[in-house]
């Protein structure tokens, strides 16, 4: 909610410093000014601007689109592995099922509950999660089958902890933004070139005028709200990012 809040606060502020820059200049302007005789070498760099920053905003918002459908594919692999580990331990004797099963429900609860809070705040996993995980993958690889069926049982656990594995690393590395400085310091300086070029046209205080350019600076101001929001996956661009995790294990994370 407070994301979305901050939408609207820049998208307004944005158009009203524009409406605010357009009427003060205005203002400054001569009678014999003539917004007719803009050169037309301005009008076809303000195009130009405008596409080639079209092009480069499409691209990252299609680069941090495919991050955030990445990020949610490897949340459901992960949870489905744990789901897979958890119930084909059905197989083994009393005890060894209860151990790995026990070493699953501490290991979804912790990154359920501890683990995800850490990484939106500090973006990246705890050592706590690791060692849970370490301890969960360690019951597994030293149990010793003792029958045909077991045998089986544990060469699919150990397939399934590799995929968990995979995906954990896989969020690891991906709860950090995924864009560098650099490209948001070019989206942001885009931007602002791409607002300034529309003084260069000379824009005068008509209400369509003024109805335009605001609509131009809230459409710019909102795509790169979107760029935001989805350059971090894990802490912002999912729904609800913990939701694999909560539907396949309701009685570990008190669901």
């Amino acid at each position: 909610m407070a994301e979305w809040l901050f939408l609207l606060l820049t998208i307004a502020a944005s158009c009203a410093a524009v409406v605010t820059v357009t009427l003060l200049r205005q203002r400054r302007v001569g009678e014999d000014d003539d917004p007719s005789e803009t050169p037309d070498v301005i009008e076809y760099m303000t195009m130009m601007i405008g596409v080639v920053y079209a092009i480069v905003l499409g691209l990252a918002i299609a680069g941090v689109w495919e991050g955030r459908s990445a990020a949610d594919e490897w949340v459901r692999q992960e949870a489905q592995a744990l789901y897979e580990v958890r119930e084909r331990a059905q197989a083994y004797p009393a005890e060894a099922r209860d151990s790995v099963r026990g070493d699953v429900d501490a290991y979804v609860r912790h990154t359920v509950t501890v683990e995800w809070p850490h990484m939106a705040e500090h973006g990246r996993t705890t050592e706590r999660g690791e060692l849970l995980f370490d301890r969960l993958r360690r019951n597994i690889t030293e149990y010793d089958p003792r029958t045909a069926r077991e045998a089986q049982t544990y060469q699919a656990l150990m397939d399934q902890i590799a995929l968990a594995d995979e995906a954990r690393i896989a969020r690891d590395q991906g709860a950090e933004p995924t864009l560098p400085g650099v490209v948001w310091f070019g989206l942001v300086a885009g931007a602002a070139i791409a607002v300034g070029m529309v003084f260069a046209l000379q824009i005068q205080r008509s209400g369509r005028e003024l109805v335009l350019a605001g609509l131009f600076t809230a459409l710019i101001a909102f795509l790169l709200f979107l760029v935001w929001y989805f350059d971090s996956p894990f802490t912002r661009g999912l729904e609800d990012p913990a939701e694999a995790f909560t539907t396949l294990f309701p009685r570990a994370t008190g669901g």
